[in-house]
């Protein structure tokens, strides 16, 4: 047995209401809110990046004996903070555990958190009483006025794998698919990244698609056995779009309860945005802590997808007394106690950039009241606070 043990997100306590964002724009607020599914984005600081947010997302959840028993750290992302440094050997000393464990970090777009998470999996399963610490981090960043910038946010999902998981069981083999393909993609050189729109939605719907018919025929599965789905979700109507032609295929009730699960799933997306290699399991978070008819045992089939393009499904099953190990009250409260920000405010923060030069600078932002942040850069080293 070896599943997810623990499980939680942060999200940077600023964000921008895109009904507001596209009233400012001159669109229709529909286009966002309904068309695209979207309702608030958050808006990381300058003093909230990759590996803080990381960081915190995993703190709440650790306890000393985690920290002993953790051999393993990776974390997916595709805006890591440093060429070759990974953000895992940060995470390692901020969140203190135990020396003698494994950090590294993972990139294939929006798959990278899933890469880590396989990984994971198969070294617990070899090291019995042993644990990893797997985590997406990301900042989502399109550009001011660009065609995907309602589709940007930032956060992080850390997850805990043991084996003795208290959340979810993983268990049927899982499927993987690789295509070489520019449907979304970020050069060396570029801040923000390029993408064409839809061979992007045409691609994720075609690798949903093509790996269910593999998934299902592997494991003798059919959708009747299936409980719930979880999307890697860029936008929340894009997992939408791949699972409806699936469910023409199915009867009405199950329709409507696989259909109502998934708007489950979407809830924090909607309102934190995209958040790349944590999305899938931000989706995983908001199901279990929305869902009322999800019992023991209940089967989840996972969608994760990166750009360029890996994808891979997967699936586990709850364990008994799963809702007793989420944070459901905690996650309300955070997104509760954001700020929202004005366009002005919105579009200065987005525009701030750490500096490039050698030096020895100090960030300091009104809005931040995270538990960890970056405090300093010195000698192109980034040095992180950790508030008492």
């Amino acid at each position: 047995m070896v599943g997810i043990d623990k499980i939680n997100f942060f999200t940077p306590n600023t964000y921008i209401d895109l009904e507001t964002l596209a009233s400012h724009r001159g669109v229709d607020p529909k286009k966002f809110t309904i068309g695209i599914g979207q309702s608030k984005m958050s808006v990381p600081t300058i003093t909230q990046d990759t590996v803080s947010m990381a960081a915190n997302a995993a703190l709440p959840i650790l306890t000393d004996d985690d920290r002993a028993t953790i051999d393993l750290i990776i974390v997916g992302t595709e805006t890591g903070v440093d060429q070759s440094k990974s953000c895992a050997a940060f995470v390692h000393d901020l969140l203190g555990i135990q020396p003698f464990a494994k950090a590294f970090e993972i990139k294939q777009a929006c798959y990278g958190a899933t890469a880590g998470l396989m990984t994971a999996i198969d070294y617990v399963l070899t090291h019995p009483g042993r644990k990893a610490l797997v985590i997406g981090s990301d900042i989502s960043k399109y550009g001011l006025s660009s065609s995907g910038e309602v589709t940007q946010g930032a956060g992080a999902v850390a997850m805990l794998i043991s084996d003795a998981p208290r959340i979810l069981e993983f268990d049927l083999p899982s499927v993987s698919l690789t295509k070489n393909i520019f449907d979304f993609w970020r050069p060396n050189y570029s801040d923000v990244a390029f993408v064409d729109g839809q061979f992007s939605n045409e691609a994720y719907i075609n690798f949903f698609t093509t790996l269910w018919t593999e998934f299902s025929s592997r494991n003798s599965l059919t959708i009747e056995e299936v409980d719930a789905f979880c999307f890697h979700l860029p936008y929340t109507k894009m997992g939408k779009k791949a699972l409806l032609p699936l469910l023409d295929t199915v009867d009405d009730d199950l329709k409507e309860a696989l259909l109502s699960n998934y708007e489950l799933s979407t809830t924090y997306s909607r309102n934190i945005g995209n958040i790349y290699t944590g999305s899938l399991y931000l989706s995983l978070i908001s199901l279990l802590e929305h869902a009322t008819t999800l019992i023991a045992g209940d089967r989840l089939v996972f969608f994760s997808y990166g750009s360029g393009a890996v994808g891979e499904m997967f699936s586990g099953q709850l364990v008994e007394g799963f809702a007793d190990h989420l944070a459901q009250a905690e996650h309300a409260e955070l997104l509760d106690q954001r700020i929202s920000l004005t366009v002005d405010q919105y579009e200065t923060i987005f525009k701030e950039e750490l500096p490039k030069d050698d030096g020895h600078y100090h960030f300091t932002q009104e809005y931040d009241n995270a538990a960890i942040y970056l405090s300093e850069i010195k000698d192109h080293q980034r040095l992180y606070t950790i508030r008492d």
